[in-house]
């Protein structure tokens, strides 16, 4: 059953337990569900089997990896509840010849054995530090072959004794500041400081394993933590479970197990990120007065007393991490309406080039903020030009109007301010013009309302515009055109005019997700890695803040303007662990009126506006950044005469090809 009675976390919210070898676990997963436990975890193979010399004495017949009693066994109707554990001792890359070679034997013998139970995760060892050539073909032979099964690597979050990232990126810093590729930067950064860091010991391996989708993290938390930044590079990792030695827990004055504060914050922070808890080790934490097993307990792991069965080992440390699950923030509205697409790829609107349907509509009006902004903004507006405007009506243009949320936002602010105006309504999909129509009649505002089927950039207006309103951003402020859209709309705008928004800007960040970068190698072409997604970004982590991309104003100053941009930023980062860049993240901000804004960016994201999700530019190639090394990102926004398009690339730590050139694989249609 799950950790605690909520969805908004994902689907994910699942704990298990290790147990020791047996041919017939059923007991063991039987005690462990009884307890609350969702799966246990045990070797696929007696610890303490060797495989005994070869017998010749029968001509043609073969000899078994494994005799029935030193191998897990488990029905088909248990298989989703068990995760094998290949042997710890494997050592595949050994520098004993004997030990390698039957330590490749038999990883491949447990994993086939995993398969032909048709169980869904299997646990590696942990991979030597730096030398992991053959676990890495082992691996690679096996998701080859055996079908959808998960591996998950054990790997330890911090290597005792390790250097601090700090003393790396200072030692890094030299090298990546001269422009030094990463080969350069490794002969600075010497291998004994590479396998310092366990990221580098699972980024070895995952790249000579072709970053396969199926290959995730069980990664050990340990008694002292790393760095924030450490920890939080993990979160764009596929990281399918936290290992919790029972030896990292505390005891509290009750004599309970309890996680010191950097604990709790850690494992709430992964129980947010869809990740599953695994309890290893003894009991250090007998309950109080209970017999361990005998009648039911009450149990405070401080909280609220928990009403235990009859107790399995663990379980109190399981009650720990449900109280923790359940003590999670509790989400916002907009938060819930995201779960849903959380790390979900989309492709971007293109309202210009296509027709939006209905529903598309309908979701993106549910965004209460966004309006009640665009109302106050105009307010504003209507208040600022009376001197101006006299007596007469204010002419206001909704340019882009949909289904009429912004015409009845105007309308609205009109009231409030106590002016009079006449509304534009200026809309080119027929489909969206029949139910706006419908609206007006409904509200009775066809008098207040000219309702007007056409592209905004060929209309005629009959007279100019005081106010000419739009929600034409996108994910990236100028990826759905609003630029072309509302200069071609500048020619019926009066003097001292007023544009709402009067301007935006677009930023982008280099970012880590595995996740997102495998579903788009999914699609198994090159045009995929040079198209752009919109995303609700989750499981990811940035390499460096976001910095401001491209820049645009309404009115603009000169007509025709060159809606044409070029940037290269430069994200240093000094104090930062090695990464892996995967890709580019977009947001904005904008202006709609003086000191009334929107935005996107995580620093400042207008709250519960949920109408834009930020935007992902995949690169083909993710690229290895050394501890402390900076990146430096290029990007243009083209246009032709029928088209805009995006171009980016890297050229720091390492340079990338020039993705999406003349717009070969992604565009957005004029």
């Amino acid at each position: 059953m799950p950790l605690g009675k909520r969805t908004d976390c994902g689907d994910a919210r699942y704990a298990g337990c290790v147990v020791a070898f047996s041919n017939n676990p059923s007991q063991h997963l039987q005690a462990a569900l009884q307890s609350g436990f969702d799966f246990i975890t045990a070797p696929l193979a007696d610890p303490a089997y060797r495989r005994p010399a070869a017998n010749s004495a029968v001509k043609g017949a073969q000899q078994p990896d494994f005799s029935v009693q030193n191998l897990l066994l488990i029905s088909s109707k248990c298989s989703s509840q068990v995760v094998g554990q290949a042997s710890e001792w494997l050592q595949p890359d050994a520098a004993d010849a004997d030990l390698r070679a039957e330590s490749q034997k038999r990883l491949r013998a447990e994993l086939d054995w995993a398969s032909h139970l048709s169980m869904q995760a299997v646990i590696l060892p942990t991979p030597p530090a730096l030398n992991t050539a053959n676990f890495a073909q082992a691996l690679t032979h096996a998701l080859a072959g055996q079908g959808n099964m998960a591996m998950w690597v054990t790997l330890p979050m911090i290597r005792p004794n390790a250097t601090s990232t700090g003393a790396r990126a200072s030692q890094m810093q030299s090298s990546t500041d001269a422009g030094s590729v990463p080969e350069a930067a490794s002969d600075h950064d010497s291998a004994g400081r590479l396998a310092e860091d366990t990221w580098e010991w699972w980024h070895q391996l995952r790249t000579l394993c072709s970053h396969p989708a199926r290959l995730g993290l069980l990664l050990e938390v340990p008694t002292s933590l790393p760095s924030q930044q450490e920890i939080h590079r993990w979160l764009g990792e596929p990281v399918r479970a936290l290992l919790l030695p029972t030896h990292i827990f505390l005891t509290n004055k009750r004599g309970y197990p309890t996680l010191s504060r950097a604990h709790q914050s850690l494992v709430s922070l992964f129980l947010q990120h869809h990740v599953q808890i695994l309890m290893t080790g003894p009991s250090h934490h007998a309950v109080p007065g209970s017999s361990m097993g005998n009648g039911q307990q009450a149990v405070q792991a401080n909280g609220p007393d928990i009403i235990l069965p009859d107790q399995h080992p663990l379980q109190v440390y399981l009650e720990y991490a449900s109280f923790l699950f359940r003590r999670l923030p509790t989400p916002e509205a907009q938060e819930l309406m995201e779960v849903g697409y959380r790390d979900y790829l989309q492709a971007p609107l293109q309202p210009l080039q296509d027709n939006l349907e209905s529903q598309t509509y309908e979701t993106f009006e549910r965004d209460d903020t966004k309006y009640s902004s665009y109302e106050r903004a105009v307010h504003a507006a209507l208040l600022d030009a009376a001197p101006r405007l006299g007596e007469r009506h204010a002419v206001i243009m909704v340019v882009g109007a949909g289904r009429g949320p912004l015409v009845r936002a105007s309308l609205q602010a009109a009231e409030k301010a106590g002016r009079a105006v006449r509304v534009f309504a200026v809309e080119k999909n027929p489909n969206a013009v029949i139910e706006l129509q419908a609206m007006l009649i409904r509200e009775g505002w066809e008098d207040a309302v000219d309702l007007v089927m056409a592209d905004m950039r060929e209309w005629e207006a009959p007279e100019q515009a005081d106010f000419i309103v739009s929600e034409l951003l996108g994910s990236l402020a100028d990826n759905e055109l609003s630029p072309e859209c509302l200069d071609g709309a500048q020619r019926f705008l009066a003097p001292q005019g007023v544009f709402i928004p009067s301007s935006y800007n677009s930023f982008i960040q280099p970012i880590t997700s595995a996740k997102l970068w495998n579903d788009v190698r999914n699609y198994d072409d090159q045009e995929h890695f040079e198209t752009s997604f919109v995303v609700k970004l989750h499981n990811f982590s940035p390499l460096a803040a976001p910095q401001l991309l491209f820049s645009f104003q309404h009115p603009a100053d000169r007509l025709p303007p060159d809606n044409t941009r070029f940037a290269t930023l430069m994200f240093e980062r000094p104090n930062e662990p090695s990464q892996l860049c995967h890709g580019l993240g977009g947001y904005f901000d904008c202006v709609l009126y003086k000191d009334i804004t929107l935005s996107t960016l995580p620093a400042t994201h207008t709250p519960g506006m949920f109408s834009w999700f930020p935007i992902y530019f995949p690169l083909q190639d993710p690229v290895y950044c050394p501890a402390g090394a900076a990146v430096h990102a290029s990007m243009w926004r083209c246009t032709g005469a029928h088209k805009v398009w995006y171009e980016w690339m890297l050229s720091r730590p390492a340079p990338t090809h020039l993705h999406n050139p003349l717009g070969r694989s992604s565009f957005v249609g004029l």
